[in-house]
């Protein structure tokens, strides 16, 4: 019988402009991180720790090769006899072929036969490119407890910085009472995650309304919790403490990568309490050249260094040939940095082989640099 008898559907169909050319064939969840993992490994991971156990990842741009990897459900011990990971593309039309998710709400309403079909009583919607750590069987307590029809997990922030967030405003139970998205004079710091529990009898008649009408947005925040709102459902916010990142941008992905450098960090890979499980690759061990210099590097298996890597990330099968310089950066699968070659506050995509002597990035930029030319002469 499934756990809890909650089924997840993670969002996964958003085009990642924001993170260039490392987006421009791969769709964002599908992006690495962490020297070994891609993005989409921590919900769906979440989710196997959490003992869900069927699991729908709606995809749409670019999803060749996410749909191929999240289809192979043992990475995750989600191939259970009830349960599984179910890839779900937009519904096809008569009239027009396939049609796109016009929005997140959209996206589950067109999935609503696979609901069915699953029969929950609650569903859990994700994001698929965040990188975080989350019990949901933690936050499905409390939605049961509190008798909710929905349930909204929330993140403390700065509040000169929640302006940029979508914001609920609770009473003293937790309740939600207010929703402002992006307000210009926030009421509070409590920023929504874009992670949701519902009571799916209701979700259900909320998503078909929606459908029908034609001035919707079709999106949980501009339409579905407005609109729960507006009918006094009971809306409960569940406060997350732990580390969560979105990591839309290429400056926002190279800072969570840097995050797992600090010894003390919150995510910490190597929890065998809650591991982040993903492809097994077939990898050597990882080769410190005699001549190589270390000094506080993430370094997976498989990778070849033999020269200097400073406060950087390697992923597997990367090579940092001797006399090369890698410092704060980012160097992802099969990546090169050739002999003498310096690098510094990159991201150098998959593959990438910067050659011999070439020079990279700048120490004093703001921002940082993706270099995803093939080959950098």
């Amino acid at each position: 019988m499934r756990q809890n008898n909650m089924v997840a559907m993670i969002l996964a169909g958003g085009r990642g402009s924001r993170l260039l050319d490392l987006t421009k064939k791969v769709a964002k969840p599908a992006v690495y991180f962490g020297g070994k993992y891609r993005i989409i490994d921590f919900p769906l991971s979440n989710c196997a720790n959490s003992d869900i156990s069927v699991v729908g990842v709606l995809t749409q741009y670019e999803s060749v090769l996410l749909n191929s990897y999240v289809a192979r459900d043992h990475h995750w011990g989600l191939d259970t006899k009830d349960g599984g990971v179910f890839v779900l593309p937009p519904m096809e039309t008569d009239a027009n072929g396939f049609n796109l998710y016009r929005g997140t709400a959209d996206a589950i309403a067109q999935n609503i036969d696979f609901l069915d079909q699953m029969n929950p009583e609650y569903v859990l919607i994700l994001s698929g490119d965040h990188i975080y750590k989350m019990d949901y069987a933690k936050m499905l307590q409390v939605h049961k407890q509190k008798e909710a029809d929905a349930t909204i997990a929330v993140l403390g922030v700065p509040l000169k910085e929640a302006s940029r967030f979508g914001i609920m405003n609770t009473n003293d139970n937790d309740e939600i009472i207010e929703f402002e998205e992006k307000p210009a004079k926030p009421k509070s710091n409590l920023a929504s995650m874009g992670i949701y529990i519902f009571s799916y009898k209701t979700l259900r008649k909320y998503l078909i309304a929606d459908m029908k009408n034609e001035n919707s947005h079709h999106d949980f925040g501009k339409d579905i919790i407005p609109a729960y709102l507006n009918d006094n459902k009971k809306l409960v916010a569940y406060r997350f403490k732990g580390y969560w990142k979105d990591v839309g941008t290429i400056d926002s992905l190279w800072e969570a990568n840097m995050d797992l450098l600090d010894p003390e960090n919150e995510l910490d890979l190597a929890d065998p309490s809650w591991k982040i499980y993903t492809e097994d690759v077939n990898a050597l061990p990882q080769y410190i050249g005699d001549n190589a210099v270390i000094d506080n590097a993430y370094i997976t298996q498989g990778s070849i260094i033999e020269g200097t890597v400073k406060n950087s990330v390697i992923f597997t099968n990367a090579r940092i040939d001797e006399d090369a310089q890698v410092i704060d950066s980012v160097i992802m699968p099969n990546a090169i940095v050739g002999k003498g070659a310096k690098v510094t506050r990159c991201i150098v995509a998959e593959g990438v082989e910067i050659k011999e002597g070439v020079t990279v990035g700048d120490k004093n930029s703001e921002n940082i640099a993706l270099i995803a030319k093939k080959v950098v002469e």
